[in-house]
Parts: C-alpha cells; structure tokens; sequence
C-alpha cells in the first residue's frame, strides 16, 4: 500500500508550540484532478491554516480505503455516491456523508456521432450497452425502471474502449473526465455524451465519509478538514492549480499534463462539483429533499432497501453556508 505524506506542517495554535494535528484522508482512486480540491488544500496550506497535518492516501486497485477508516486507520474516506451510505443504514455501519465534492455523478453514456443514437431516447435503439457490474446494478437498474431501457443489451466492460470503438451501435459507459479522452486519443472521434445526472440520477458524488466516532470526538478537526477541503476546490477550480498538479502527478506519474487539462475542463463544462445549489449554499452542498429523492428512485428501481433511516446516512451541520463563494472567478 503507498502512504505519501503530502503536508507536514507546523501551525501557530493557542498553547505555544503546539503541533497540526494529524488527519489522514484515503481517496477512491490513484491521484487525478478528480481529487482536486483535496490536494489543492494540501499544496496552498488550507488545510495548515486551520491545525490540519493531512496526509492523502491513495486508493487504488489493490487498496480499500474504506475498510481502513471502518478499521480506524484513516480518519475520513472519498465515497463514490450515495448507494454506498445508504447500504452502510442497513447495515448499522455508523458511517456518514459530511460533504459532497460532487454535485452530479461523473458518469457518461458514451456514443458514436452520426449514428441516429444522439438523443437519450435513441439510446435505446443500440445494439448493446458496455457496462460494468457496479453501473449494471445502479444507474442502468434505474434506467430499466424509469425510461424502459433493455437488461439484456447488456455487455461487460473490460476498461478497454477497443470493443465499443469497434462497434459505431454500441453505447459505453465511462466518467465524463476520463473515457472520453481514452476514445478521442483512441478511436480518432469525439463521442456523444450522455451524463447521466443530466437525466435524473440525481446522487450527491465523491462525498467525503466519516465515522460517527469522528464527528463526535473530533469535530474541530473535522470542520477544518471539510471547510478547508470547500476552499480547495474554490482555489483549485477557479485560481491556479499549478501546486495542486504538481503533487497529483508526483503521486501518478500516468497522469499527463493533456489528461489533466481535460478533466478539469470537463469538471467545469459539465458542473460536476460547481453548480445548482453550490452557486448559493456553496461547494460541497447537500440538501436532505434530493437525498430523499435518490433514495426514493432506487427503491422503485430495486437498487436500495425500502424502509431505511436515511437521516443517519448524512449530515448537514458541515456544509451549506456559502463558504468560498468569493472565491469565484
């Protein structure tokens, strides 16, 4: 596993020589502008501003973030969406979403121009749909229930775009900073995109999670983590991310200076992180009515478990109070 100490800082507090205190954030993924904020706030001392040492550990293939905080080696875990908190309910695993980065989930229906599959309604008409299990189970079980898309068009995704470049009849899913690069650089075209969110699947995305234990016996550190993880992404978006990069490919030497500039473009353009109700309650935001409403859809869709507690999936007491609005550009 690779534990990189990105920040190790000292911070002027109250009691004379007293040290930031350590705080160690696992992410869902190898470092990507996907992560932005985070290492933004590591790379401008955000984070050391408000008493915060954090350290950014990297998910990966072989590595389980998750796991570790539920094991109390890490402080606060990168969720995916809101499945996975809904799933902790049932479960009576005490973990809880305290932040969204994203406002809409970064997945993307990808097609081939000028084949007639250039409108969500004319998806149905391709031949079949490259989609990993995770996507099978979630988005698309919700596309059979509210649009009458077909299960069994259904192909496995292999993380390979060859099979769908092949194919101009095919639909691929992807995530709108990612894949559509891959089939631009591959496949010599620009695919349609169909951002999912766009339609309805209304989840909050790459939340930040924590521990109740957390939230009740470390709230300081914990506001100062996700307020100054708001400003990151504020900094990161819209003033010079340049630190920020730097760090992310330290960590992933894979990823390229074009990758990047795509992502952060496709982040912007498509209001992954930045849009409805951010432009008022700020980065971050979530709002008990649509967690209701994307609980509410998977029920119907046979995704989640009727009848859960949901209030205990999330709180509201970090996020919503237009911190960083200023920082827009």
């Amino acid at each position: 596993m690779k534990r990189i100490l990105l920040a190790s800082t000292m911070m002027v507090l109250p009691a004379a020589g007293a040290h930031a205190e350590p705080f160690i954030f696992g992410t869902n993924w190898l470092a990507q502008p996907e992560h932005g904020g985070f290492y933004q706030s590591v790379a401008d001392g955000t984070y050391e501003a408000c008493g915060l040492e954090v350290e950014i550990q990297q998910g990966g293939p072989q590595v389980n973030n998750r796991a570790l905080m539920l094991a109390g080696r890490i402080d606060a875990h990168m969720g995916g969406n809101l499945l996975e908190a809904f799933s902790a309910v049932e479960q009576d695993i005490p973990v809880v979403v305290v932040a969204a980065s994203f406002q809409k989930e970064p997945q993307v229906l990808m097609t081939h121009p000028d084949q007639g599959l250039d409108t969500w309604e004319s998806l149905k008409e391709a031949e079949e749909f490259i989609l990993g299990d995770q996507g099978f189970q979630s988005y698309y079980q919700w596309m059979i229930t509210e649009f009458g898309f077909d299960a069994s068009k259904r192909v496995p995704y292999t993380f390979n775009p060859a099979p769908f470049i092949a194919n101009p009849r095919s639909v691929q899913q992807g995530y709108i900073t990612s894949e559509p690069f891959a089939v631009e650089r591959e496949g010599g075209f620009v695919p349609n995109l169909f951002l999912v969110a766009d339609y309805g699947f209304d989840t909050y995305s790459t939340t930040i999670e924590v521990m109740q234990e957390t939230i009740d016996e470390r709230p300081e550190a914990l506001k100062c983590f996700v307020e100054g993880s708001i400003l990151g992404w504020y900094n990161y978006l819209y003033g010079d991310n340049s630190a920020a990069n730097e760090l992310i490919q330290a960590d992933n030497p894979d990823m390229t200076d074009e990758q990047i500039a795509f992502s952060i473009d496709k982040l912007k353009e498509y209001g992954i992180v930045d849009s409805g109700d951010t432009e008022e309650l700020g980065i971050g935001a979530m709002t008990a009515e649509r967690i209701q409403s994307f609980y509410d859809k998977m029920v119907a869709a046979g995704v989640a478990s009727e009848g859960l507690d949901i209030s205990k999936a999330y709180t509201l007491d970090y996020v919503n109070q237009g911190l960083g609005l200023d920082l827009k550009q």
